[in-house]
């Protein structure tokens, strides 16, 4: 008789015949294809981040460009702009140190300040401040002047006015310095801060609180009218509106201690005043009869409800053009 076909276990299809070891093995992938495949996402993640490595760097070395000591070759002045360049200032509004008058104690202490800076000393930040029209400002530019002048090109001080507003540049421009050979004073004109004003946190970083700090071969020098750079009406509305008063105001005020230099400029008086309008008489060759130049002088002060250098150089130009004399000195 024919053999009946066996039957499947019941609900369940034809059993498949079972495989043989070997055919098990060879459709198993290989170990070393495993690996392939999974390290061929590394590499391409790897090969990813070296790319993006090389254009960083790339964007960076063109967003600071290197500080050439030709750069500042071109002149002993320039003007910071907030967009990372120097402008050279060929030639300085100044007068001589020897024509600023009633400052004499002032002067001398900032000159020696200046001149050890400029011979590679330990010299301090100076803040120039107190009256208007004392000549602060005339005084540091003076001072850089008198310095330069016996020196060789390659040991001259180089001065860098940063303008009010632009200060939250300042750590910028302390890298563009850091790594010159020259020696820099930046001058920082009629400093102060009014209102919210936060742009100060960038210079107190920069004068003594960040992890840098100010580069060796440089030293600050700014004006102002106010002692502590703040308005006193500011000083008094921190005391009544914060929690606690003593320290909110100290945060601010602690910004003038930073400098270690404090400079304070006087109204003058009037024999003061008088001997600055002889002086520039003199130097510029005006020739007037000093009764009348004095009568005149005091007249013009009176007029301007005030003395002060510049109120003396203000009649200086007036008498000088009146009587036609061009005020180029001798």
């Amino acid at each position: 008789m024919p053999q009946k076909p066996s039957k499947s276990p019941a609900g369940k299809g034809p059993r498949t015949p079972a495989r043989k070891p070997a055919q098990v093995a060879a459709n198993r992938p290989k170990a070393s294809v495993k690996k392939a495949v999974k390290a061929a996402p590394d590499v391409a993640q790897e090969r990813l981040v070296r790319a993006l490595e090389t254009i960083a760097a790339h964007l960076a070395a063109q967003g600071k460009p290197a500080v050439e000591r030709e750069s500042f070759d071109r002149a002993d002045a320039f003007v910071w702009h907030p967009d990372g360049r120097l402008a050279a200032v060929p030639r300085v509004s100044r007068v001589e140190l020897f024509l600023l008058k009633g400052v004499d104690r002032m002067r001398d202490i900032l000159m020696e300040n200046t001149e050890r800076f400029a011979n590679g000393l330990p010299a301090n930040n100076a803040l120039l401040w107190g009256a208007r029209g004392m000549g602060k400002s005339s005084l540091v530019k003076a001072a850089h002047a008198s310095i330069n002048a016996e020196r060789k090109p390659a040991d001259k001080l180089k001065l860098i006015e940063i303008h009010r507003e632009d200060i939250e540049t300042l750590p910028m421009l302390m890298e563009k310095l850091r790594d010159s050979d020259f020696r820099f004073i930046v001058f920082i004109d009629d400093l102060s801060f009014d209102g919210n004003d936060a742009s100060y946190k960038s210079l107190k970083a920069v004068l003594e609180g960040g992890i840098e700090g100010r580069p060796d071969n440089v030293i600050l020098y700014a004006t102002s009218n106010r002692r502590h750079l703040l308005a006193r009406d500011m000083i008094e509305n921190e005391r009544s509106t914060a929690i606690n008063p003593s320290e909110a105001v100290e945060e601010k005020v602690s910004l003038s201690d930073r400098f270690g230099l404090w400079l304070g400029f006087h109204r003058c008086s009037q024999d003061e005043y008088l001997a600055m309008v002889r002086g520039y008489c003199s130097h510029f060759g005006i020739k007037v009869d000093d009764e009348a130049l004095e009568r005149e002088a005091l007249e013009w002060s009176t007029t301007r409800g005030s003395r002060s250098g510049r109120v003396a150089w203000q009649f200086v130009q007036e008498l000088a053009g009146r009587l036609g004399v061009k005020l180029t000195g001798k």
